[in-house]
This record gives structure tokens, sequence and C-alpha cells, in this order.
């Protein structure tokens, strides 16, 4: 898939277990938006409206779960780790032709047992419902390296920052500060994917410093932007 390419929101009947080898995936559901660089995979069971998104020139691989073996699986979209042997699966699964095979179904159920642990959601950015919390995200989206802080967005958004700080704990299940830290990290992925360097990422993505940027990221992607985006192939610095 080419960079920015966007396939409208749909369901299958079936599960899909989405994986890009190269290049970002970001998959959106009612729930919120889950990003999946080349070391997660997105699930969706069967009957979830889903949409993607792809940045960079994305390898996507799509492994179909059918409907009577997603009961091992969560019963909602999620984001999942993937290890090197989980990788390796999810590569030849995607690259054999015979998917109705006795060896395809072993190997589809090795993929399972992979990932029935819990899902890794660090990734995710849920979605708000109450008004006010959904017009103070929206602000962020907008301009995700803003300063502003709790309390100047309540006054533009008629909320205390009380209140703010509830909803983002009630609806959310993270704090202001976390919220906004995985919105720039998505924001971050897509930058170091086309190349640009971690200092220029982390000043557009709302970090005073690259050191502060580097430790952030490493505590929710899993490794640092220098080793994401050295696994990218990109030449940023």
């Amino acid at each position: 898939m080419e960079h920015g390419f966007h396939i409208d929101a749909h369901f299958h009947t079936d599960g899909q277990l989405v994986y890009a080898a190269s290049g970002l995936l970001a998959t959106t559901t009612e729930l919120g938006t889950w990003v999946a660089p080349a070391n997660r995979l997105t699930w969706t069971p069967p009957g979830f409206a889903h949409s993607h998104r792809f940045y960079g020139t994305t390898d996507v691989r799509v492994v179909v779960i059918p409907a009577e073996l997603c009961g091992h699986l969560a019963p909602f979209p999620g984001v999942f780790g993937v290890n090197p042997l989980l990788r390796e699966a999810l590569l030849t699964l995607t690259s054999r032709p015979d998917g109705q095979s006795d060896a395809y179904r072993r190997l589809r159920a090795v993929v399972i047992d992979e990932i029935t642990a819990t899902p890794d959601e660090s990734l995710h950015l849920p979605e708000p419902r109450d008004d006010r919390l959904r017009a103070v995200t929206e602000i962020l989206r907008a301009d995700p390296a803003q300063s502003t802080t709790l309390s100047q967005l309540g006054r533009r958004t008629g909320a205390s920052a009380r209140t703010l700080t509830r909803l983002f704990h009630d609806e959310l299940g993270m704090s202001f500060h976390r919220w906004r830290t995985v919105l720039r990290i998505h924001h971050a992925l897509v930058h170091l994917g086309n190349g640009g360097s971690v200092t220029d990422t982390a000043i557009t993505c709302g970090w005073s410093n690259p050191t502060s940027f580097i430790e952030a990221f490493a505590s929710v992607v899993g490794e640092t932007p220098g080793r994401y985006q050295a696994g990218l192939g990109t030449d940023g610095a």
C-alpha cells in the first residue's frame, strides 16, 4: 500500500489479523485507533466495523481467522506484540497459496497460540463519548505538539480540569498526560517512517528535547526511536 492509502469503514464475517511487515498501519473502530508498526499487529473480530490507513510504503499481510476459531481470541479489537516466531509464521502464512491445506491450518494454529496472551494496548488511543472530552481530544488531535494545559483546555470547552481528569480516567482508562503522549507517539511513528530525524521528530511532536522523547517512545513502543527507524530502513538520524 502506498503512503496515505485509506480503506473506508467495513466489516467481515470472519476475524482478521493485519500485520505491516514494513511501514505503519492504523486501524480505527468505534472503540478508538490502534497503531501497529512492524513489531505489532492488529486484531479485528467478526462484525466490528473498522477502517485502515497506511503510512509509508506498507507491506500489508492479512491472516483471516475463521469465525469458528475466533473464540480463542479477544472479542474486541486490539493490538498484539510480534515476536520473531510470530513474525516468521505470519510471513509464511501470507506467502503460501495453500490456504486450505493441513499445513496451513497447523501454522495458523501456532499464530493463534502465540497471541492468546493479553493484547498489548500501549498504542491504543481510545475515543471519548462525552462531548466535553471529545472537544478536548479534537483540539489535541489538531495540534499534538501544543503545550496547552488541562485547565486551559477546560476553559475552551466548558469543563473544569477536575471534571476532565475524571472523564479521562472513567471513559478512556488513562490520564490526560498518557493520552496526549500516545497521540504524540502516533505522530512520531509517522514522522520517523517518513525519514525525519529523532531530534526533528521530538520537536515536531511536542517534546522539549530528544532525551525525553526517546524515553517516552521506548516506554510506549518497546524500543528506541533510532532502533525503530533502523528497522524501517529510513535515513533519519
